[in-house]
């Protein structure tokens, strides 16, 4: 396959979740994205994080971020390692990371500080707050603008204390949404030239708010927690007790609501006035909640998931294994096994962009300063890095 941004050089410094994960869709969609990485510090600390260790500068959290890139070791802050850098900064197209807001201008990775090196450089920075406002230097993590920005006061049940989302999903959102705007800033770099491209957490995450938001900003309603996970208007949309488990029902329309009763055999609910409208089961979700959990409590999960599907949206509610050893996930290519240097088989999760109707193939992401030899000793013409690295520079 010929790879969308195959040519592309990014230059990664990042660490953990958000920047990691959005370069690696830049990574399988062709990119060489190189992790430049400080060795004293052992590298981006999620080589070391996690339950599962893969091998001493290698993680299985570490993989789930860094699938299909190369790393060197600098230490930007030394004269020699500095220099390297902009070496490396020369070949490139990208400059990107993640830290801190007030960090980028001080290390010397915004476009002020590398124009001079290459004047069409696209430097794309993800940080908690942005960088130029009074939070710049506060420390960040998804978790916190879950909080901040109302997520855990829409999420869990009414009684019960406000939760986050599973998953970190800001995180992965922030890295999406910077690697598109990185990739919009190359392809107006012809007509524009280079530039700084920013994207916060926080902003993200405010911009999820979406529908709610609007609501609450231009008619004052409050979206809040809702039982069983449910719409805040729309039912029947959301959990309900089966023999063995849970089943998700979206009943978005009227013709699903029918088509609903028809398949579960009471159609008798049709005439029943508290269920005529959407609104009218809005009005009784209560009552409705208790009738449906009495039907599908009869059966199991997997007898409505079979009965249900294709005739309305529907899903079983799956563990983190079911959902893996899901059929289905098999079936569409969504689970890959790669070649892995310390195990014979490493087992990950397929990149969901499809090109051509096939989809991206990866490798594992490599070990730390994996790629000093053949990047700064071959490439950029420095030969044996022995005395680089005896000096603190690589």
């Amino acid at each position: 396959m010929e790879k969308p941004l195959e040519g592309i050089r990014v230059i990664a410094i990042e660490q953990f979740g958000a920047g990691p994960y959005g370069s690696m869709y830049l990574a399988e969609l062709g990119a060489d994205v190189i992790k430049v990485e400080n060795r004293a510090t052992g590298g981006d600390p999620s080589r070391q994080s996690g339950a599962i260790t893969l091998a001493d500068d290698d993680s299985a959290y570490f993989q789930a971020f860094n699938l299909s890139k190369r790393s060197v070791t600098l230490n930007l802050k030394s004269a020699e390692g500095r220099a390297l850098f902009e070496e490396l900064v020369g070949t490139a197209d990208v400059v990107w990371n993640n830290l801190r807001g007030s960090q980028p201008a001080k290390l010397g990775l915004d476009y002020a500080s590398l124009r001079h090196v290459k004047s069409n450089i696209i430097c794309t920075h993800i940080s908690a707050y942005g960088r130029d406002n009074d939070r710049a230097d506060w420390p960040g993590y998804d978790y916190l603008m879950q909080a901040e920005c109302g997520f855990l006061g829409m999420t869990g049940e009414p009684d019960s204390p406000p939760s986050r989302f599973g998953l970190s999903m800001i995180d992965f959102m922030t890295g999406v949404v910077a690697a598109l705007g990185c990739v919009s800033a190359l392809l107006g770099r012809e007509k524009h030239g280079g530039r700084d491209v920013d994207v916060s957490l926080f902003d993200v995450a405010l911009h999820q708010l979406t529908y709610p938001g609007t609501w609450y900003m231009n008619h004052g309603i409050e979206t809040g927690r809702v039982a069983r996970s449910a719409h805040p208007y729309n039912t029947p949309v959301q959990l309900y007790r089966t023999q063995d488990g849970w089943i998700f029902l979206m009943c978005m329309t009227q013709k699903f609501w029918e088509l609903l009763l028809q398949n579960i055999e009471h159609p008798e609910l049709a005439h029943d006035a508290r269920f005529a409208t959407m609104a009218d089961r809005a009005e009784n979700r209560a009552v409705l909640t208790e009738v449906l959990d009495q039907i599908l409590g009869t059966n199991t999960t997997e007898h409505w998931f079979t009965l249900l599907q294709t005739k309305i949206p529907v899903a079983p509610v799956h563990t983190l294994p079911e959902a893996l050893q899901n059929p289905f996930v098999h079936a569409t290519g969504m689970i890959q096994t790669l070649p892995h240097r310390a195990v014979d088989e490493y087992r990950a999760l397929s990149n969901p962009i499809k090109v051509d109707g096939q989809r991206l193939d990866a490798r594992c992401g490599n070990g730390l300063g994996a790629d000093n030899d053949s990047i700064l000793g071959d490439e950029l013409g420095h030969g044996d890095l022995s005395a680089l690295k005896e000096r603190g520079a690589i």
